[in-house]
């Protein structure tokens, strides 16, 4: 434990805001969360990256306050060689609690090497962890819906098999995206209902709802909304 910065995140604490916060994460005990906002986390870790300090709280796993993890994860995104941040993302990964945590954690350093990132974040879409499942799903919405999008990404995610809520919502996210930037290549997914009810359904609220999808496609994506589970 990182006493010196525990201490520290502890003076910061908003308590009103910590309340907000604890509303949006049903998942993360409210004992644990100061309410910090982001922008305060991100100058800190600006501030420490790369000091003994800061290398000494990235070994201390795990952390006890929500706002350590967010740190950690702004720590990671400053890591600027790919392998050394997956080796931080692999040991990082199992202590995430919460969809805001995840969420955070985009490293610019892991597209140097997009070899590397695709048979990582492969390997933590089959992973039975919840928020591992949902990190490898989110960098192939990232990293690969643009030029170095392949239709065998799509497959991919469309096959990962789970019932939690928030596997399934970054499932959701990801086909939405997809629509927005590879339309053509990612209809068929929701035509031929390669999704779950819930998922497909989710998939086409949230793209109806997106301002990158024109009104006609809206008008279309309408139509395949599903009332029954395919058997």
């Amino acid at each position: 434990m990182n006493n010196s910065i525990r201490e520290h995140l502890i003076k910061l604490q908003d308590r009103k805001h910590a309340d907000f916060c604890s509303k949006l994460m049903p998942t993360v005990n409210p004992d644990s969360i100061l309410g910090i906002k982001t922008p305060v986390l991100r100058k800190l870790a600006t501030e420490i990256s790369g000091t003994h300090e800061a290398d000494k709280f990235l070994s201390d796993l795990p952390h006890k306050y929500f706002e350590e993890n967010n740190l950690h994860a702004f720590l990671i995104e400053k890591i600027k060689d790919p392998i050394d941040c997956i080796k931080a993302i692999e040991a990082f990964l199992p202590y995430i609690d919460n969809w805001a945590t995840c969420d955070s954690l985009r490293p610019k350093a892991l597209k140097k090497d997009l070899n590397l990132l695709k048979i990582k974040a492969i390997e933590f879409i089959h992973s039975r962890e919840t928020y591992t499942v949902r990190f490898g799903i989110e960098m192939f919405m990232v990293n690969f819906l643009d030029k170095e999008f392949k239709i065998e990404y799509n497959e991919l995610v469309s096959q990962v098999k789970s019932n939690d809520y928030y596997v399934k919502m970054m499932m959701a996210w990801y086909f939405t995206t997809a629509l927005t930037k590879q339309y053509e290549s990612t209809l068929p997914f929701i035509e031929n209902n390669a999704l779950d009810k819930w998922t497909h359904n989710k998939t086409i609220q949230k793209a109806v709802e997106s301002y990158r999808i024109t009104k006609e496609q809206k008008e279309y994506l309408r139509t395949l909304k599903r009332k029954e589970d395919i058997a």
